[in-house]
């Protein structure tokens, strides 16, 4: 896959994280910001953790190794 394909779903990640987060933050009090920061990099991370570890083994991420690492079934 193309790096900006990867690079453009790990933002999709950061977000779709976020936005779940932000409602969470609301109701504890947490500032919108923070919670949904910290939402977003704990997402991230765990994609891109699956990815360097997939890439690890062999030096090659295959498009399935890509999709595993996204979530995909």
């Amino acid at each position: 896959m193309k790096l900006t394909v990867i690079i453009g779903r790990i933002v999709a990640v950061f977000g779709s994280s976020a936005l779940a987060a932000i409602a969470g933050g609301a109701v504890i009090g947490v500032e919108l910001w923070k919670s949904a920061a910290m939402a977003g990099f704990m997402a991230t991370a765990r994609v891109v953790e699956a990815l360097l570890r997939a890439w690890a083994d062999d030096g090659v991420l295959s498009r399935d190794e890509v999709q595993k690492a996204f979530g995909a079934k």
